[in-house]
């Protein structure tokens, strides 16, 4: 048996990312939908497969040479594109002996190609076309006799999902032209009685010509793998869409029966962009964390060009939820010594191995990312956009510096997670586990320590702060020494902290449009107030007036 896969197209539903990459070449579970469907047409017994080729057709060319395939496969390039009927037509020196099929190249499904073959044997058709029920695209009418009618149904009508089998007699009928649509001959030979209809029933089939339909089709590949459920029973997935964060990024729960994964979305990720680098980043570390014995999901599977990515399900419970269900000192206390101990282990082991190439911002907690991530960011995201101030960033130079120094120094370097937040801790079998750990690198363990006890979220009081910092320091098995200069340390960490969330407050806000954020404003504005008031302000007079003010 022989194939035509059609290859062409400019795949203009996938703007902007088909201009880079070809859509044949988008990928599923990391490998390009063009392989799956080759693969679909050897596993069912063909034998020698055509594929057209114009838009970067180098890059089509390049995967097709290195394929590793027990069939002959042949590339034909079109100089100017030529429609589908004028891609069949062109391909005809090598299709005139027996049946082929001709497939579209973004489509994915489940279709029994032996059976349909036998069928247009049997039919005696020119062309028969596969249909199947989806509403979308149900504009196929046939008749009673199983002959296709029209391609523009109004109602009753089913979708034709780009497979189907021709006789080489078809070519008889083909236009004196080279482009042309394949349609155009079928609406000639509908009048004849000469194609007929293999309607599928409960097939699965997805193509991923818009970028709704790749990433739809990237998740419930990732979801069938992880639950190991064949095509036919991926309709029985159920996705439900999970809260999100203050990321871009997208969650979702995948379930089937008992079993259920999480799937991150972190949205088309091209080469060269810091999109990339961060899912990397997120595979990487969450791996190598993972391996350290650190509570992190298990990272199950991905794929790299859709950015999804498959993780152990951890439920819906983070530390902030359980703390405020639970509103008890004591438990509190508890909770967030365990905590503490495995933030300890991820600061400790996690460093241990860790590859600094991994990161996908800096590779370390520097002066540089304090002054402008931080420092910053605090002016220009809230003293000048969220309350108009008119303050300019560079009358603080010389304080940013002096901060940014302190925070540094006498730091417990380990592996930093730079998020330690009540919303970045889920509670899983009474164990705490640690997510969002992309932003990862080296630095002081006293920064996680004060996101973690800062928090504006939970809002623990000055005494639950007062008794964890000690539980800490303890815990380090500090000597007085290194205890005070570990508390000069996490104090101006706690300011840098500070600044940070303030600044992403008020761009979540404004910019982001995500309001949920701004109700933690006023708290962070006292908490900073209350963090400054601690500290050598004769170092820091603009910023402790201006604070002051607020």
């Amino acid at each position: 048996m022989k194939a035509l896969i059609l290859s062409a197209g400019f795949g203009t539903r996938l703007l902007p990312y088909s201009k880079t990459i070809p859509k044949p070449l988008f990928t599923l579970m990391s490998k390009p939908v063009l392989e799956h469907v080759i693969k679909h047409l050897v596993d069912n017994g063909c034998d020698y497969i055509l594929i057209n080729t114009h838009h970067l057709h180098d890059q089509i060319e390049a995967f097709v040479d290195q394929l590793d395939v027990p069939i002959d496969i042949k590339t034909i390039h079109e100089p100017v594109i030529l429609e589908t009927g004028g891609a069949i037509a062109n391909a005809k020196p090598f299709l005139t002996d027996d049946p082929f099929f001709v497939i579209n190249s973004d489509v994915i499904s489940n279709v029994n190609l032996n059976k349909l073959y036998a069928f247009h044997k049997e039919s005696k058709s020119l062309a028969t076309l596969v249909l199947h029920d989806h509403d979308k695209f149900n504009k196929v009418s046939i008749d009673d006799q199983g002959y296709i009618q029209n391609f523009d149904s109004k109602a009753n009508g089913l979708a034709f999902t780009g497979i189907q089998v021709l006789s080489p007699q078809i070519y008889d009928y083909f236009p004196d032209k080279k482009s042309f649509s394949s349609i155009e001959v079928y609406q000639r030979l509908i009048r004849l009685k000469q194609v007929k209809a293999f309607v599928e029933k409960n097939i699965f089939w997805s193509d991923i010509g818009t970028l709704e339909s790749y990433s739809r089709t990237s998740l419930l590949e990732l979801a069938a793998s992880r639950f190991g459920v064949e095509h036919d029973k991926i309709k029985d997935i159920q996705i439900d869409t999970l809260a999100g964060d203050g990321s871009d990024r997208q969650w979702y729960r995948a379930s089937y029966g008992n079993q259920t994964a999480v799937i991150s979305d972190h949205g088309i990720c091209m080469p060269a962009t810091d999109r990339l680098r961060q899912l990397k980043a997120f595979i990487h570390i969450g791996n190598h964390i993972f391996s350290r014995n650190i509570p992190v999901p298990r990272i199950l599977n991905h794929d790299e060009l859709s950015g999804m990515v498959t993780l152990d399900d951890l439920g819906d419970i983070h530390l902030e939820t359980r703390i405020k269900q639970k509103n008890n000192t004591s438990f509190t206390l508890k909770i967030y010594k365990q905590v503490i101990d495995f933030v300890i282990d991820f600061s400790i082991k996690g460093l241990q191995g860790f590859n600094k190439k991994w990161t996908c911002q800096t590779e370390t907690y520097s002066k540089e990312l304090i002054i402008e991530k931080e420092c910053r960011y605090f002016i220009e995201a809230f003293i000048q956009g969220y309350l108009n101030l008119d303050i300019s960033f560079h009358e603080f130079s010389n304080e940013f510096d002096h901060i940014s120094d302190h925070a540094l120094k006498h730091g417990f370097i380990g592996l930093m997670h730079r998020d330690m937040q009540s919303r970045n801790i889920m509670i899983h079998n009474n164990k705490p586990f640690f997510i969002d750990f992309q932003s990862a690198r080296s630095g002081p363990l006293q920064y996680d320590l004060a996101s973690l006890l800062i928090d504006p979220y939970v809002n623990l009081t000055g005494k639950i702060q007062k008794d964890l910092l000690q539980y800490t320091t303890e815990k380090l098995k500090l000597s007085q020494t290194e205890r005070q200069n570990f508390l000069d340390c996490y104090q101006y960490c706690c300011l840098t902290r500070n600044l940070q969330f303030l600044g992403a407050f008020s761009f979540l806000t404004q910019t982001k449009k995500k309001t949920g954020f701004e109700q933690y404003i006023p708290y962070a504005v006292k908490s900073l107030k209350k963090i400054i008031s601690g500290l050598n302000t004769d170092k820091i007079p603009k910023l402790s007036k201006l604070v002051k003010a607020i």
